[in-house]
């Protein structure tokens, strides 16, 4: 047997120069829509959380800091307004604000893992 022949046996593949194969790169991609989803989610829950926060403390209503929150917050839970319409105004605040940011993380969440394995 010459120093030329082929080794008998498994032979390795060695991928082409360049960077890496388009499967990791697809990977790649994945993992930070993943990770932009999963960040999107728990923006958005935070902000209703801290609207449900500011609202249960009483904050000023005028200050510039708590519209911000209320209106991103209003935003974000346009389409669970009013689901329900409780007599005591903080639980149905704390309801109807409560609701989208759990189904956003629930929901981002679940895209985000979904992704990942991808």
């Amino acid at each position: 047997m010459s120093n030329t022949d082929p080794m008998p046996g498994p032979h390795t593949y060695d991928p082409p120069p360049g960077g890496p194969h388009r499967y990791e790169r697809s990977r790649s991609t994945a993992r930070r829509t993943a990770l932009a989803v999963h960040t999107i989610a728990d923006i958005a829950a935070v902000f209703l959380g801290l609207w449900i926060l500011l609202y249960l403390l009483g904050a000023n209503e005028a200050n510039v800091f708590v519209e911000f929150v209320h209106g991103t917050a209003d935003w974000l839970a346009w389409w669970s307004q009013d689901v329900f319409t409780m007599d005591t105004e903080s639980l149905r605040v704390l309801l109807n604000y409560g609701l989208p940011a759990l189904i956003y993380l629930l929901v981002g969440h679940g895209i985000s893992a979904r992704l990942s394995r991808a």
